[in-house]
């Protein structure tokens, strides 16, 4: 069986993840964010699930996504129906999480090429 090496450095990576902090390659966040293979956009201003509404959506089909991962924190909390729905009408798959598990598979997804964005939550400091 031929074995191949990905570097990381082919994309970006959650190295780490914290109760308050997310960090991306070699550097930390400390307010939400927005991470796509190629791009992060930061001080996304969402600080609890039950805030996000359809102008989140728009904000982040904009990075035309596949699949989104939505990190809700140290807990998986689920966002409204309407939210959601705002994906599944593009369709565009979503999955909610809790921050840890966002990361996880965003690393993996994104390792293997997808169109991912991972929109993670994190609370205000």
């Amino acid at each position: 069986m031929d074995l191949s090496l990905d570097r990381p450095g082919e994309y970006l990576f959650v190295r780490r993840v914290g109760a308050r902090s997310i960090t991306v390659v070699d550097r930390e966040f400390t307010r939400s964010l927005l991470l796509a293979p190629d791009r992060t956009i930061e001080n996304w201003p969402v600080t609890h699930a039950s805030t996000l509404d359809a102008g989140h959506v728009e904000t982040i089909l904009e990075l035309q996504p596949e699949v989104v991962i939505l990190g809700t924190g140290e807990r998986q909390v689920f966002p409204a129906a309407a939210f959601m729905a705002g994906f599944l009408r593009k369709g565009v798959g979503i999955e909610v999480m809790d921050n840890a598990a966002a990361a996880r598979t965003y690393d993996l997804l994104a390792g293997e090429r997808r169109r991912v964005v991972a929109a993670f939550i994190l609370p205000e400091n």
